[in-house]
């Protein structure tokens, strides 16, 4: 069964994001994708890679993506914040952040930690 990666940025990470994915586009293509709207649909125009989009995160696709991490359905999430802001105050982020854990789901923050969880995966 093939591993399921899921894609979270805020605005001001989008392009780190996409940029990582352009530099692991063979790693991701192994993997099955999932991002909230914007976001995925951003790499999916940009790679060129199958990315399934759930709701945008304002109309609470990240808590979408919390309820397959609960589900097992998740195997890891990449999740860049606006470095402004932090992933503690975003209220939607703290349920993802805590479900990964439940679940020991693999959570990566900055791309130091995305670049290790994308080897870990793919």
């Amino acid at each position: 069964m093939q591993k399921v990666l899921a894609l979270i940025a805020h605005d001001k990470r989008k392009k780190d994001l996409l940029e990582f994915c352009a530099r692991h586009q063979s790693r991701l293509m192994r993997l099955s994708l999932i991002a909230t709207a914007n976001t995925g649909a951003q790499i999916a125009q940009a790679s060129g890679l199958p990315v399934e989009c759930v709701k945008s995160k304002r109309t609470g696709g990240d808590l979408q993506i919390a309820a397959r991490v609960a589900g097992g359905e998740i195997n890891g999430v990449i999740l860049l914040c606006d470095p402004d802001q932090g992933p503690m105050h975003d209220p939607a982020v703290g349920p993802l952040l805590r479900v990964c854990d439940m679940n020991d789901v693999l959570i990566a923050l900055n791309l130091a930690t995305a670049e290790l969880l994308i080897r870990a995966l793919a």
